[in-house]
């Protein structure tokens, strides 16, 4: 902005002399006319004074159309640099969504989700991790109980197994001893 200050001053002045030239030009003109002689309805104007006014005339119309090209060149250059500006907002609203739109999310597996749908996969998450950590406990402490009680159980039938074994074995050593004390008997007899 700073830059354009000398070139808005320049068209400030050039314009406002070219409105004094343009005052200047009716004034040159109606003088023109004022000095001229009548012949029949026609005037007759003195050559080097329509030529002082032709140079005039031209050196106003070249004043403006320079003023009028300095401006259409400022302007142009104004429309490039709003044009830029436009642009770079638009590029600035843009990082501007994707990082408000980061701020408030986290990457869940390549996915941008929200803070909120992360928290309640997360809590439902460890809610079943807990759950699972409670039944596996559970069915552990049954399989541990079933599996102490039928330890015990086969315990107590080995111990009743080797207390069967033992009297069978005297039962049947009785057996022998009696079959052999009768079949001594018999031999004696």
């Amino acid at each position: 902005m700073i830059k354009n200050i000398p070139f808005i001053v320049l068209l400030v002045i050039s314009v406002f002399s070219s409105i004094a030239q343009e005052n200047d030009l009716e004034n040159q003109f109606d003088e023109v006319l004022k000095k001229s002689n009548n012949y029949q309805e026609y005037k007759v104007i003195k050559k080097v004074e329509i030529n002082a006014l032709k140079k005039n005339v031209l050196d106003t119309v070249a004043v403006l159309e320079q003023s009028i090209a300095s401006s259409s060149i400022e302007i142009e250059e104004q429309k490039n640099t709003i044009s830029s500006l436009n642009t770079e907002l638009e590029t600035t609203k843009n990082e501007l969504t994707d990082s408000k739109k980061k701020e408030t999310g986290i990457e869940l597996l390549g996915i941008l989700t929200n803070k909120s749908t992360y928290n309640a996969i997360a809590i439902s998450l460890i809610g079943i991790l807990i759950f699972t950590i409670f039944v596996l406990f559970y069915k552990f402490k049954n399989s541990n109980s079933v599996t102490k009680s039928t330890l015990t159980k086969i315990s107590e039938t080995e111990e009743e197994l080797d207390t069967f074994r033992q009297k069978s074995i005297e039962r049947e050593q009785q057996i022998r001893r009696k079959l052999q004390d009768e079949i001594n008997k018999n031999k004696d007899s």
